[in-house]
């Protein structure tokens, strides 16, 4: 796993930037699971209230998987696509948010391996009878220990 890029975006709202210090780490952060577009974009929008109520920060993980015959440094997309894409998408959010795109082979163990232990954690997915990989990504990181909010997308 390696962190691809990382930015810190603010909103259009005119948020001040991130404070200094110790202050900064004091700040509660909302990890939002890229999953798909639409799905991320109703997660960010839960996500923003939450953060609004609790006066926190969200950032926005992305891992973006590297099937294993390219080497991990050489997405299938390119990185700077995926920065323009998921700068727009974080504009979406009523609150301070960072952009962090990890290239890895596994989604799950990059999330628990970059979450700090106990996150809040949202996600969006579409609901299906049947357990969908964003649901069953869900339940792993509850039994991981974190604190996920599935947000249901049609």
């Amino acid at each position: 796993m390696s962190l691809a890029i990382e930015k810190i975006l603010v909103p259009k709202t005119g948020h001040p930037s991130r404070p200094l210090g110790d202050e900064a780490d004091q700040k509660l952060n909302i990890a939002v699971v890229f999953t798909s577009v639409e799905s991320t974009l109703a997660a960010l929008k839960e996500a923003g209230n939450l953060a609004n109520s609790l006066g926190a920060r969200i950032k926005l993980v992305v891992p973006q998987v590297v099937p294993y015959p390219l080497p991990l440094e050489t997405p299938p997309v390119l990185v700077e696509f995926n920065e323009n894409r998921f700068r727009v998408i974080a504009s979406e959010s009523p609150v301070e948010t960072s952009v962090q795109i990890y290239l890895c082979r596994d989604r799950f163990e990059t999330l628990t391996s970059v979450l700090q232990p106990g996150s809040i954690v949202v996600l969006g997915g579409k609901k299906r009878w049947w357990p969908t990989k964003d649901e069953l990504l869900a339940r792993q990181l509850r039994r991981a220990g974190h604190e996920v909010v599935f947000k249901e997308t049609e």
